[in-house]
């Protein structure tokens, strides 16, 4: 039975969860803003303590591993990459949006498209069945009235996600199914469990989040001296 250690910070919400042979054991949920350096290794060490263990008890890390936030990446994969490393575990990356796939797997439709939100009317997004696979490349999509007409023809679509709100009053297609969520550790423990028992690690030494986009950084308008 693997003991994985799973932890999400694509998305607002940061999230860390302890599985165990896919089964969720104890999580953690904060949705505080711009603190996911200050709180995910707190939010492990609380998991952990929460069972009695320690990292080294653990068989796997595994993380969500974009597309989303930079900043939310840059520090989820980095906490991640240290726990394996100090462990000697494997690590174990999963899509964000096929996290929240799962998440949709259960709701009726004939396609689920996880959102995740971009900028303005922007989104990272993919088509997927709705038994959770992936049917089209991940791309960051600029949302008109017109997008995803095929599938909406053939029935009910569920758009969920941070960026499927938004999305509500362009995609006005009766077939159109909108749910706010957010990308879960405890919703990647099926997953992580099934990359744990066909052994799809990544290389510690080389592995980057999915970020889809490069960083753009901005310069402030205000007077600064």
């Amino acid at each position: 039975m693997a003991l994985i250690l799973l932890l999400e910070t694509s998305t607002a919400k940061l999230s860390v969860a302890l599985a165990r042979d896919g089964k969720v054991i104890a999580s953690r949920e904060c949705s505080e803003p711009r603190l996911q350096a200050s709180l995910t290794a707190p939010l492990v060490k609380e998991v952990l303590d929460s069972q009695g263990l320690k990292v080294t008890d653990c068989d796997a890390v595994a993380v969500g591993k974009g597309p989303g936030s930079y900043t939310g990446l840059r520090v989820g994969v980095s906490t991640a990459k240290g726990l394996a490393f100090g462990a000697g575990l494997p690590l174990i990356a999963i899509g964000s949006l096929d996290v929240l796939a799962a998440e949709a797997a259960a709701m009726p439709g004939s396609h689920i498209i996880p959102m995740i939100d971009a900028r303005r009317m922007e989104v990272y997004t993919a088509v997927f069945s709705p038994d959770g696979k992936q049917l089209t490349p991940v791309e960051a999509k600029i949302i008109g009235p017109d997008s995803f007409a095929d599938e909406l023809a053939a029935g009910p679509v569920v758009f969920i996600g941070d960026g499927a709100l938004k999305c509500r009053e362009v995609i006005t297609h009766p077939n159109a199914r909108f749910v706010e969520a957010w990308p879960l550790a405890a919703h990647m423990a099926p997953l992580a469990q099934a990359a744990w028992e066909e052994k799809r690690f990544e290389d510690l030494a080389y592995f980057e989040p999915f970020y889809l986009k490069d960083f753009v950084a901005t310069v402030s308008r205000k007077n600064l001296f």
